[in-house]
């Protein structure tokens, strides 16, 4: 296999592992609002700090709020690690690889591309929930036409190894900022918010049902 063409498929895989990735943590955070504690001012820093891209937001933006760090994080064409930038990667890379990928997992791509670049940011903004869920489903549409349709031979596990290091690299991130970035006060520890962050943790890394038929009651050390 040539080098270009694993660079591409390890890339496409990457960009689409992250763009669930994205699409995950903010909508459990939109989740988390309705389950915190009454007087907890909303956190949508611990968001922008996920994806590393701090700098940039506090540039464009200012204060982050509900609105413009969803903005940031699924529209904003200038952040490389929003929804639409990463789709637009994963296309790309997937374009110039055609004949080493199915007819479907290419239309895959590109109709998940087109869902995002054709959906109103408006209705976004009031109907986060539906949209973001669509955006895992399309991304597990994904993975499952690679692993049921690609043969797998090299290009396969290139897509493995893109999806899987984008993966631990995410959930790296969102373990450390659950520790140095979202609970209030060392007060909290152990508290019930402090058990709702944690659950909201495993379900960022899709973790939350299958910690809990193997540990049961949360606890940070499992956890981590």
């Amino acid at each position: 296999m040539l080098s270009r063409v694993a660079e591409s498929i390890y890339w496409m895989s990457r960009y689409i592992e992250r763009t669930e990735n994205v699409a995950r943590f903010v909508d459990v955070n939109l989740q988390l609002l309705l389950d915190q504690p009454v007087g907890i001012q909303a956190q949508w820093e611990p968001l922008v700090a996920t994806t590393g891209d701090d700098d940039l937001f506090y540039s464009k933006y200012g204060e982050p709020t509900h609105e413009t760090v969803i903005k940031f994080l699924t529209f904003d064409v200038e952040n490389p690690n929003s929804i639409i930038s990463c789709l637009r990667a994963a296309r790309e890379n997937a374009r110039s690889i055609r004949e080493n990928i199915s007819s479907v997992m290419w239309e895959q791509i590109n109709d998940t591309y087109l869902m995002v670049t054709e959906t109103p940011e408006e209705w976004v903004m009031t109907e986060p929930h539906q949209f973001f869920t669509d955006i895992k489903i399309a991304s597990q549409l994904f993975i499952g036409q690679t692993d049921n349709i690609m043969s797998h031979g090299e290009g396969w596990h290139f897509c493995q190894l893109g999806r899987l290091i984008e993966r631990a690299e995410k959930t790296s991130r969102i373990v450390d900022v659950k520790y140095f970035i979202l609970l209030p006060s060392v007060v909290d520890v152990n508290s019930s918010f402090d058990d709702i962050q944690w659950g909201a943790l495993l379900h960022s890394a899709s973790a939350f049902e299958m910690y809990r038929r193997t540990h049961g009651l949360i606890s940070p050390n499992n956890v981590v």
